[in-house]
């Protein structure tokens, strides 16, 4: 991994004993997704930082909602996709949209064995 993740401060990843922390699969994935596309030349890193900071600080400046790291992770995600038109903006709401519809197991038989 090449990105070069803040250590600390308000954009720094959280860590236990050093390393990353995901509280939840998706946390990891959406981690993952964001490298690759910064790896793949899609944004540059400083950009995705700022995003990140902007989405933490409209968070702490209303405090809606529950504090999730890597939701602002993903939100900043989308802010830096939109803003380089590497994704149309209205595609990424409809995508989401549309992805919050399938019903849990569209992809697997429930329960599982």
């Amino acid at each position: 991994m090449s990105a070069p993740l803040s250590v600390d401060g308000i954009a720094a990843p959280p860590r236990a004993n050093g390393e990353l922390l995901f509280a939840a699969p998706w946390e990891s994935r959406a981690f993952g997704l964001a490298v690759s596309l910064y790896e793949a030349g899609a944004f540059d890193w400083p950009r995705f930082q700022a995003a990140l900071i902007a989405r933490i600080g409209a968070w702490d400046a209303d405090r809606v909602g529950d504090w999730s790291y890597y939701h602002h992770w993903l939100a900043a995600l989308e802010d830096v996709l939109v803003d380089t038109g590497a994704v149309p903006g209205g595609e990424v709401a409809s995508r989401a949209e549309a992805l919050a519809l399938r019903p849990a197991g569209h992809d697997h038989p429930h329960p599982h064995p």
